[in-house]
């Protein structure tokens, strides 16, 4: 039984995945597209192959730049929904602020990175988390300010202090708004990094897939850029499925998104 709803979950977009590469493969060879300008699946596949011990290296790379930008967007995201969510005039000071992370083009200010941090790890990581920071911040705010009033007011009658208030109302209720902020930080985190390494990742350290992207490119190896696209992808996946996957081992006992109920 279990075997049968997985196969009716994971059967359709299978099937849609296996026809869309079967009609890529079928296209670019009948039409004869060059292999530079679109490489079939079966050569992308080749690429990889060939290329797998670079592809886990930078993938390795970029990976832990998009952990270290993410640790940091959580942990100080978090942070700073709670001291903006203890005074309605420290939020309405400093929040419009934070809206800046998310309108100012990271490429733009990759090379103050660069002169600040050095080029490598360090200015990719600061990338990555200037990327994420504002979802944590302000879903984490949301769910802050969204507890009941009436638990509010039943923790103000018995005396609560701010820091109980805080850890055993306040921070709970928020739970399902902050997995959701650090749901979308996770996929942002890795493009910030990716996006970082275009100017920020020139050092001694291995390349990351942000400089594998360039070097394919410039040398016109489609194959291998769409491979290190790829790989990308699925490094973002995995960090989405390990926040999701905590989401729900916490919330799954009393959250109905989690719960399913």
């Amino acid at each position: 039984m279990m075997k049968s709803a997985l196969l009716r979950r994971a059967g359709p977009p299978l099937a849609a995945l296996v026809l869309l590469l079967g009609l890529w493969e079928g296209l670019t060879r009948v039409l004869h597209i060059q292999p530079w300008l679109l490489p079939p699946p079966s050569a992308i596949a080749a690429a990889g192959v060939h290329e797998s011990r670079t592809l886990w290296n930078a993938m390795l790379t970029t990976g832990l730049a998009s952990l270290l930008g993410f640790a940091l967007s959580a942990t100080l995201g978090v942070l700073t929904a709670i001291l903006l969510a203890s005074s309605r005039l420290l939020e309405r000071a400093f929040y419009p602020y934070t809206l800046l992370l998310q309108t100012v083009p990271i490429v733009a200010i990759a090379p103050l990175l660069v002169l600040w941090f050095g080029p490598g790890t360090r200015a990719v990581a600061v990338s990555s988390f200037i990327v994420s920071l504002f979802p944590v911040i302000t879903n984490t705010l949301t769910g802050l300010r969204s507890v009941e009033p009436a638990l509010r007011d039943l923790f103000h009658l018995y005396g609560a202090r701010r820091l109980a208030t805080l850890w055993k109302l306040e921070l709970p209720a928020a739970l399902p708004q902050l997995f959701t902020g650090l749901k979308v930080a996770s996929g942002l985190a890795v493009i910030g990094a990716i996006v970082g390494e275009f100017v920020a990742g020139f050092s001694e350290d291995a390349a990351g897939l942000g400089i594998l992207v360039l070097t394919a490119y410039r040398q016109l190896r489609t194959d291998l850029l769409f491979a290190a696209v790829l790989v990308a992808s699925v490094l973002g996946l995995a960090l989405f499925g390990a926040v999701n996957l905590s989401g729900w081992r916490l919330l799954r006992r009393w959250h109905p998104s989690a719960t399913g109920t």
